[in-house]
């Protein structure tokens, strides 16, 4: 039996995204690798990662989430820290403070508008400027592609999440913290301070990147990746 047999990766998506957002990466484990869609799999976090957690079969996991993503990833942790080998948190904050205003005016701008120009609005903006034109329009159609009911789904259990700063400061899995220079929610600052809060935490900071590393610097983030499944076969 080779020693990564019964090891999996478990990918979890942003928003307006789905789990094709991983597919560069899913070799990376072959057999042993999950990206699952999380609309439709509940309206919280905390739902979303019950679910995930019955898909993946193998018993030792790395769990990696870019934003809300990130947050299912800590939930998962929360749920099942038996299970998980490590997690891999890209663009994630884990304390969370309720913004109803804010959450109220995303869902009437998509209900209104439509995912496109929530995109304009809430999501185009969160790459960097360096990143390539293909890359963020290869994004906004995969967005496009989702239903709007989903995606208003999704802002609501992202708005809704618990907080974990606490869970964090006391979990003992490994956490590897990774964001880009550029992102700005949740930005470097709040990053480095998840990375140090966490008593087995570390810090990746990728340089011309902004909030979707996974799209915006895949190569970067393989290299990282690479590391965390050699560390834990």
């Amino acid at each position: 039996m080779s020693p990564c047999s019964n090891l999996g990766l478990l990918f979890l998506h942003a928003l307006p995204l789905d789990g094709s957002m991983w597919a560069a990466y899913e070799d990376l484990l072959p057999g042993s690798s999950y990206a699952p869609t999380l609309y439709g799999l509940g309206d919280t976090v905390e739902g979303w990662a019950t679910e995930v957690l019955s898909i993946a079969r193998n018993d030792r996991l790395i769990v990696v989430g870019c934003s809300v993503g990130g947050s299912c990833a800590i939930e998962v942790a929360a749920a099942a820290p038996e299970r998980v080998a490590a997690l891999v948190l890209i663009g994630t904050k884990a304390k969370h403070s309720p913004d109803p205003d804010l959450q109220a005016a995303a869902l009437d701008l998509i209900e209104r508008e439509g995912i496109g120009r929530a995109w304009t609005q809430y999501w185009a903006p969160l790459f960097s400027k360096s990143t390539d034109e293909k890359v963020i329009e290869a994004a906004r159609s995969a967005a496009l592609c989702q239903q709007s009911k989903d995606i208003a789904g999704g802002v609501t259990a992202f708005h809704s999440r618990p907080s974990r700063d606490q869970f964090v400061s006391e979990c003992r899995i490994p956490i590897v913290v990774v964001t880009g220079e550029d992102d700005v929610a949740p930005g470097l600052k709040l990053s480095a301070e998840l990375a140090g809060s966490a008593e087995r935490g570390g810090l990746h900071v990728i340089p011309s990147c902004g909030h979707y590393v996974p799209l915006e610097q895949p190569n970067a983030l393989r290299v990282i990746l690479n590391d965390v499944v050699k560390s834990q076969a």
